[in-house]
C-alpha cells in the first residue's frame, strides 16, 4: 500500500515537471504579477491573466529570455500600490497610464534595464525617490498628471541618455534646476508650483512646457528684470512676484489714498489738486486696459487648453499623437494623417508600428533618397529604417509593385530589404541593423598617424564581395533590367565576417530630377534628367574600384601641383589615374598605405585594368558586371560562381553616418 502510495506521488510530480520547467526560470516574475493582479485588479480587467497559463502569454506582459521585459497595462481602472512590481527585475518598458494607482512610487533599484516608464494620469504621491534617478539606462520618463511634491532633484541630470521628461501637473516646488541633458527632446513641467528663473539649457523649449507656473521667469516666458519680491512677508522669501499681478499682501483699491504714491488731498496745495486728479484718472485707465489684456490673454489660453483637450477625447489620436510625442523617432506620420500598413517579406520577425514608433532611434546619415536611423526596438531587436521624406514617390500601387520586386531579392553579398511601410505621407523601408560600417569610412576615417589602414587582402576581397552583389542585381530578373542607381563607397557595407555587402540598390526611380547626384561616381553620359543604365553602373563601379586603389575620394577638392592632375576643382578621379598612367608614372596612382605590402604590384596594376576599363568614356566598351567579376576572380586565383541563387544570409544596415573627404559633399553622402 505504502508502495502504491509512493508510486502515485511520483506519478504526480512527473505530470507536473514540464510546468515546473516552464516557469522555473520566471518564478519571481510570476509571482509578482500575480501579487499585483490581486492588490490592484478590483473590476477584474486582467482576464487572461491566470496561475495556471504561461505569464509571457498574457494580456500586457511582453518576455524576453523567459522575463518579463515588457508590462504595458494602459487604461485598465487598476488601483493600489506599484510595489508588488519590483520583483520584475529585467524589465525594460513600464507603462501603466490612465489608471487609479496611488502612494508614493517604490524603490525602483531593481529595475536596472528599464528604458521607458511611462506613470501619467494616475494618483501618485510623494517626492520622486532617489532610486528613480540612478537608472541610468532610461531614455523615456513621464510622470506627469499625478500629485508629486517636493522639489525636481538635481540628481536628474544622471540620466545623460534622457530623451523625455514630463512633469506637468503635479506638485512640484522651488526653482527649476539646470538640466545637462544633451539629448532631451520632450520636456514639461508646466501647472505645478515652481518659481524662480529658468536655466539657459532649457530657455529652448515653448512657453508652454512652463505655463501656469506663477512664480517662473526668463526665456520663453517673461523677462525676470523688475520682478519684485517681498521679503517681509513669511515664508516668501526670494519668491518672485508676477509682473501683472500685484504683491500677494498688497490691497489695491479704488480710493486714492491707499494708491502708493498718492497722499491725501488735504496735503497738497492747491494748485497741484488737478494734477493729481490726473494721475488718478490716468493711472485707473491704466488698470482697466491691464486687466482687460490680461483677461484676454487668459481666455485665449485657457479656450486653446479646452480645444486641445476635447481633441483629445476623440479617441485613437490621442493614442497616436502620444506615440509621437513619447517616441524618439524622426519619422511617426503626423497625427491625424492618413494610417498605413507595415508590408514584411518572407522569413522576417514581424512587429507593429508602434513598436517603431515606440524605438530609440539615432540618425546614420542623410543622402539623396531619404534619412536613415538606427531604431532599437523594445524587445532588443536592431533595425535600420530609410525615411524616404526627399524621395519623388508615385502612387501606392506603383510603390508597392516596386518594393515586392525589391524585396524579393536575397544574396549574401546585398542588403535585403525587410519590409516597408506606405502612407501619403510618410514611406519607411526596413533593413537589418549591422554596425561595422561601409568602405568609405574604412578607407578615408581618420587619415593619419594611430590609423589602422585597410590592407589590400581585404580590400581585393570586399572589391569581388562588392562585384558579385551588383552583378546579382542585375541579373535578378528576366524581364526587369534592375539598376542600381547610386553606387559609391557608402553604400558598400560590410557584414560580421568582413564581407561587403551593396545596399541602397533600386531607389533610383525614386529620385527626384532636381537632386544632384554623387558627381565624383556618375557616368559621363548621365547628365541631368538622364536614364540611369546597367552600364552606368559599371562606370560608378570602376569609380569604386579606382577609390580602393588609390585612398582618394572622387570628390575631394584637389588645388594642383604633383600628383592632383594639374588642375583645381572636384577631383576627377578617372581623369587622373589616366593622367598619371600616360605619364608612366603608373606607380604615384596607389595608395601610399599600399606600399607597405609586398608581391601585391602585379595585382594592384591588374586591379587597375579593370578598373580603368569599366570607367570608359563609351558605355558600349565598358563590360558587364559578370565579366567582371570574372577578372576579379582570375586576379585573386579563385574560382567563384558569381552569385549564389537563392542566398538568404543575414545582411547589414543599408546606411552609414554622411562624410565626405571634402569638396562638395556629392561623392560620399550615406545613401
Amino acid at each position: 500500500m505504502a508502495a502504491a502510495t509512493l508510486l502515485s506521488h511520483f506519478a504526480i510530480c512527473l505530470c507536473l515537471l514540464p510546468f515546473t520547467h516552464l516557469y522555473a526560470s520566471s518564478n519571481s516574475d510570476f509571482d509578482a504579477l500575480m501579487a499585483f493582479k490581486v492588490a490592484s485588479d478590483e473590476g477584474n480587467r486582467l482576464t487572461t491573466w491566470n496561475s495556471t497559463s504561461n505569464p509571457c502569454a498574457w494580456n500586457g506582459v511582453s518576455c524576453l529570455r523567459n522575463r518579463v521585459s515588457r508590462l504595458v497595462l494602459e487604461n485598465l481602472d487598476l488601483t493600489g500600490s506599484l510595489a508588488p512590481l519590483t520583483g520584475l527585475t529585467q524589465l525594460r518598458v513600464l507603462s501603466l497610464k490612465r489608471n487609479r494607482l496611488s502612494g508614493s512610487v517604490p524603490d525602483f533599484s531593481n529595475f536596472t534595464a528599464l528604458k521607458l516608464v511611462f506613470l501619467s494620469y494616475n494618483q501618485f504621491s510623494g517626492v520622486i525617490p532617489a532610486s528613480l534617478m540612478s537608472l541610468v539606462r532610461l531614455y523615456r520618463l513621464d510622470l506627469s498628471h499625478n500629485n508629486f511634491t517636493g522639489q525636481i532633484p538635481a540628481s536628474v541630470n544622471r540620466l545623460s541618455h534622457l530623451l523625455t521628461l514630463r512633469l506637468e501637473e503635479n506638485r512640484f516646488s522651488g526653482p527649476v534646476l539646470e538640466l545637462n541633458l544633451p539629448n532631451l527632446q520632450d520636456f514639461n513641467v508646466s501647472a505645478n508650483r515652481l518659481s524662480g528663473q529658468i536655466p539657459k539649457s532649457l530657455s529652448t523649449f515653448p512657453a508652454s512646457c512652463f505655463g501656469q507656473n506663477l512664480g517662473l521667469c526668463g526665456s520663453p516666458l517673461q523677462s525676470c528684470n523688475g520682478i519684485v519680491t517681498n521679503p517681509t512677508e513669511p515664508g516668501s522669501e526670494g519668491a518672485i512676484a508676477s509682473p501683472i499681478t500685484p504683491p500677494r499682501n498688497l490691497t489695491v483699491s479704488s480710493s486714492p489714498t491707499s494708491l502708493p504714491g498718492v497722499a491725501p488731498e488735504s496735503t497738497h496745495h492747491k494748485g497741484t489738486g488737478k494734477i493729481g486728479s490726473l494721475a488718478l484718472i490716468a493711472i485707473i485707465l491704466g488698470d482697466v486696459l491691464v486687466l482687460a489684456v490680461v483677461s484676454l490673454l487668459l481666455y485665449c489660453y485657457f479656450w486653446r487648453n479646452s480645444s486641445d483637450k476635447s481633441r483629445d477625447r476623440k479617441g485613437p489620436k490621442l493614442l497616436e499623437s502620444e506615440k509621437i510625442v513619447y517616441s524618439s523617432s524622426p519619422y511617426p506620420a503626423q497625427a491625424g494623417t492618413e494610417r498605413g500598413r507595415m508590408v514584411f517579406f518572407e522569413g522576417v520577425k514581424k512587429f507593429e508600428l508602434e513598436d517603431l514608433l515606440r524605438a530609440s532611434a539615432e540618425m546614420l546619415g542623410k543622402g539623396g533618397f531619404g534619412t536613415s536611423y538606427k531604431a532599437i526596438l523594445d524587445d532588443g531587436n536592431v533595425v535600420a529604417v530609410k525615411r524616404l521624406k526627399d524621395a519623388q514617390v508615385g502612387g501606392k500601387r506603383e510603390f508597392e509593385q516596386h518594393m515586392e520586386v525589391l524585396g524579393r531579392l536575397k544574396h549574401e553579398h546585398i542588403v535585403s530589404l525587410r519590409a516597408y511601410y506606405f502612407a501619403r505621407e510618410e514611406k519607411l523601408l526596413v533593413y537589418d541593423y549591422m554596425p561595422n560600417g561601409n568602405l568609405f569610412w574604412l578607407l578615408h576615417g581618420n587619415r593619419g598617424p594611430g590609423r589602422t589602414p585597410l590592407d589590400w587582402t581585404t580590400r581585393l576581397k570586399i572589391a569581388a564581395g562588392a562585384a558579385r552583389g551588383l552583378t546579382f542585381i542585375h541579373n535578378s530578373s528576366k524581364f526587369l533590367r534592375l539598376v542600381h542607381g547610386n553606387v559609391k563607397s557608402t553604400n558598400i557595407l560590410l557584414d560580421q565576417s568582413g564581407n561587403a555587402r551593396v545596399s541602397d540598390f533600386g531607389l533610383s526611380l525614386f529620385t527626384p530630377p532636381s537632386t544632384p547626384r554623387s558627381n565624383g561616381y556618375r557616368a559621363p553620359e548621365c547628365g541631368e534628367g538622364r536614364k540611369l543604365t546597367q552600364k552606368s553602373d559599371v562606370y560608378s563601379f570602376g569609380v569604386l574600384l579606382l577609390e580602393l586603389l588609390t585612398g582618394k575620394c572622387p570628390s575631394v577638392v584637389e588645388n594642383g601641383g604633383p600628383g592632383g592632375g594639374g588642375y583645381g576643382g572636384v577631383l576627377d578621379l578617372p581623369r587622373w589615374v589616366q593622367s598619371v598612367v600616360r605619364e608612366e608614372w603608373t606607380a604615384e596612382v596607389f595608395d601610399l598605405e599600399l606600399m607597405r605590402y609586398k608581391d601585391i604590384e602585379e595585382e594592384m596594376v591588374g586591379l587597375l585594368q579593370i578598373a580603368l576599363t569599366c570607367t570608359s568614356a563609351s558605355p558600349d566598351q565598358r563590360p558587364k558586371m559578370i565579366h567582371v567579376v570574372k577578372m576579379i576572380d582570375e586576379l585573386r586565383g579563385v574560382e567563384v560562381s558569381p552569385f549564389h541563387d537563392g542566398s538568404d544570409s543575414v545582411t547589414d544596415s543599408p546606411s552609414v553616418s554622411e562624410g565626405t573627404c571634402g569638396g562638395d559633399g556629392g561623392g560620399a553622402s550615406s545613401q
